[in-house]
């Protein structure tokens, strides 16, 4: 896992900014998406459990969804200036179960 990666992916999630993520899909192709970084963590629902970057895709058509990807696919983050609002995003979830601490008020 890139140190550097996960660092950007961190930053941005405390300071509530949305990414440019660049990565390849399953088929090999190259994509970029806007995203909202939401954790870092294995899938609940995998029988192997490795850690994937959990984001809230905001390109996904024909609306948003999760877009979760292992390190492996990550090509670049980049963090914008744009911020989103958690509670706009992550309405599935209860309170304390991140993996990256972060303070997102009720979310937290």
């Amino acid at each position: 896992m890139d140190k550097q990666i996960l660092l950007m992916f961190a930053d941005a999630i405390q300071r509530k900014r949305l990414l440019r993520v660049t990565f390849t899909t399953r088929s090999g192709e190259e994509r970029s998406r806007r995203c909202a970084p939401l954790d870092l963590s294995p899938n609940e629902r995998a029988k192997i459990k490795f850690y994937k970057y959990h984001m809230w895709d905001l390109d996904s058509e024909p609306k948003p969804n999760l877009l979760s990807l292992s390190p492996e696919q990550v090509i670049q983050f980049e963090v914008t200036a744009e911020s989103f609002i958690p509670e706009q995003i992550a309405t599935w979830t209860r309170k304390n179960l991140w993996t990256i601490i972060r303070d997102w008020g009720n979310l937290s």
